[in-house]
């Protein structure tokens, strides 16, 4: 049991902040984050009995969080609070929020996580763990998909990303 707290304790000192970033990107009510929070830091200290060190400690925490903040989304939506969305709906519904070239960069990141809180499981976690630095090859060891699949998606959000941004810029005007 002691090695199963150190791994942790070193893990959530090294990763807490990528944790609170997750759990803000996966819920956006701050109530509910909280205890998305609590719940990936149990998790992760779990995980830890069984951690056999065949990936980085990095990737084994991105993977806990992401799992977990996915099985959160997952539970929301049985209990429908959320309408998830496919890329191709959130390419084409119309953006309300037209005012952001008023706004800082705060008003930025909170729609961009508005944006990917919209998403699926799955497109969410590997924009999320783009977000933070992580390659391709890393965010298919996560995920389970193959890295060429990874670049295309990220690709394919990166670009609706961009025309949404942009067109929320041309509202402005």
């Amino acid at each position: 049991m002691r090695v199963q707290d150190e791994r942790y304790r070193e893990a959530s000192e090294a990763y807490g902040r990528a944790l609170g970033r997750i759990a803000r990107a996966y819920e956006l009510n701050p109530d509910r984050r909280r205890d998305l929070l609590q719940e990936m830091h149990l998790a992760l200290w779990k995980s830890f009995e069984t951690f056999e060190g065949r990936c980085s400690v990095l990737t084994w925490v991105h993977r806990v969080a992401h799992h977990t903040g996915a099985t959160h989304v997952i539970r929301q939506q049985r209990a429908k609070l959320n309408k998830l969305l496919t890329l191709e709906e959130v390419e084409h519904m119309p953006d309300k929020t037209d005012h952001w070239r008023e706004t800082n960069q705060r008003m930025a990141l909170e729609r961009l996580l508005r944006f990917i809180h919209r998403l699926r499981p799955l497109d969410r976690q590997i924009m999320l763990l783009y977000l933070e630095d992580m390659d391709s090859a890393s965010i298919a060891e996560i995920t389970g998909l193959s890295p060429a699949n990874v670049r295309t998606q990220i690709h394919r959000i990166k670009n609706i990303l961009t025309r949404r941004f942009q067109e929320g810029e041309h509202h402005v005007r």
